[in-house]
């Protein structure tokens, strides 16, 4: 366990490996309930709030380092999750950039004065800090998933417990080291590391954690918040995300954008494209498109930066995915490139004619997959996108605003993105989902004030007396 800023040694250890060689990339603790409850109790007596203004000047500090040291940090990301080492790299200017944003935002975060209509009072709000913040974290983007949850918790002035993907803690264990550099105290921040089963409902449900913010799976959710009862939970659950192509859209745009939105982290994206829906006429020319453009995608080791699509982060994962891909076949699908698999690795697919029923496109597949729906009209289109039970992001290619603006508004997700795919994102706006994808908002801002209480003050108010 990673706490009062150095390494506990563990008489269990668990092995980090590589998922394209299998090598064991390290060796982090098999951490047990005692120990979780030692960490928690301990943070609990120790923290306290630091000022907005030392907060910020933590994590900018954090920001520069990370930048200082993208291309180890790359490197040590790609060896445990299997990601290509031009994504990581791009993965680390985004964590010191989400950094730099809630450096921004912790001095920016202040209440508002309100005269109470009617009487001589004047109300003061002010935001606090919520507590101790659980943070569990998925295994597909091992430094920006932690980054997008640890930075909002700093800038609000909470201290954080972290639990990282058992499958990739080395990043975590590694930022660690550097916001601790940068000036964290160490009673603010934990990272606990071991078995989901074991060390999430720990946390979950223990007395001195006052909210619980976590990605993953809906399943794992639900056991989450039902463990932490009575608490405040944040919950990202994944997506089944559309790229909606009507008739008149800019072609080259929307191939474009299928192909990133469906093979980038080698589709282990909860944001990222899930089912490609082609309106009408439009069809034949924007699957040809995607067949073109994926022959072109190179797969295989991650650490090439010639390759595009990387190992999926296990081989059980892409055994999963290429079933997926053989029922729906079975079920009329045309599998009109790739999807072949060899250990982890699955080669980029392309389907056409696929059921709107099939396992494909109902569940969310973390796979490099671009499954093409056709439909015949708007109204189909909307009701094969509403038809799963996730509701995260969609995007929609068409140069009607009118016709955009229809669909957005009958779309049962938490953002809509015209003439760019689901997988848009910035750390300045709100993100998060409806129906089973999620509870609450993350977005640095929005994430900031999720981890903050609102406390008000009352106090006489004798300027405007009646004569």
């Amino acid at each position: 366990m990673f706490r009062d800023g150095a390494l506990h040694p563990s008489s269990e250890q668990l092995a980090v490996r590589n998922p394209w060689t299998g090598e064991t990339v390290g060796l982090v603790a098999r951490d047990t309930v005692p120990h979780v409850d030692e960490a928690v109790r301990g943070v609990r007596a120790s923290w306290r709030p630091l000022r907005p203004d030392r907060r910020a000047a933590i994590l900018h500090r954090a920001a520069a380092l990370i930048r200082e040291r993208s291309g180890d940090l790359a490197d040590l990301i790609s060896r445990e999750s299997g990601v290509c080492i031009g994504e990581t790299l791009r993965e680390t200017e985004r964590a010191a950039t989400n950094l730099v944003v809630a450096a921004t935002e912790a001095e920016r975060l202040r209440g508002e004065s309100i005269p109470v209509p009617g009487q001589d009072r004047l109300a003061l709000t002010n935001f606090e800090p919520i507590g101790v913040v659980a943070a569990i974290t998925p295994f597909n983007r091992p430094l920006n998933q932690v980054v997008v949850k640890v930075a909002p918790a700093v800038a609000a002035g909470c201290a954080v417990v972290l639990k990282p993907s058992e499958k990739t803690p080395l990043t975590a264990l590694a930022f660690a080291d550097i916001m601790l550099e940068a000036g964290l105290p160490p009673e603010h921040l934990v990272v606990t590391t071991g078995e989901p089963a074991v060390i999430g409902p720990a946390l979950a449900g223990h007395p001195d954690i006052d909210m619980i913010t976590f990605t993953g799976s809906v399943s794992t959710g639900r056991r989450v918040a039902a463990a932490a009862a009575g608490k405040k939970v944040l919950l990202e659950l994944g997506g089944n995300d559309p790229l909606i192509v009507l008739p008149d859209a800019d072609l080259g745009l929307a191939v474009q954008l299928a192909a990133q939105g469906a093979f980038a982290t080698a589709g282990q994206s909860c944001r990222g494209i899930k089912r490609v829906i082609a309106v009408g006429a439009v069809a034949d020319d924007l699957v040809a498109g995607l067949v073109e453009q994926t022959r072109r995608k190179r797969a295989g080791d991650p650490l090439d930066p010639a390759t595009e699509v990387g190992p999926l982060i296990s081989e059980e994962a892409a055994v999963t995915v290429e079933r997926r891909i053989a029922d729906a076949v079975a079920s009329g699908a045309k599998l009109l490139h790739g999807g072949d698999r060899r250990g982890p690795l699955v080669t980029p697919a392309v389907l056409d004619h696929v059921p709107p029923d099939a396992e494909l496109v109902i569940e969310e597949t973390f796979g490099p997959v671009a499954p093409v729906i056709r439909v015949p009209d708007m109204a189909e289109a909307i009701r094969v996108a509403n038809g799963t039970r996730y509701g995260l992001q969609a995007g929609v290619v068409t140069s009607d605003v009118a016709e955009f603006s229809a669909i957005a508004a009958a779309l049962r997700v938490g953002a809509v993105n015209l003439n760019a795919g689901p997988h848009f994102d910035s750390p300045h706006i709100p993100f998060g989902g409806v129906k089973s994808s999620g509870i609450g908002r993350e977005g640095i801002p929005y994430s900031i004030r999720e981890m903050s209480t609102i406390k008000t003050v009352t106090l006489p108010y004798p300027l405007h007396r009646e004569s």
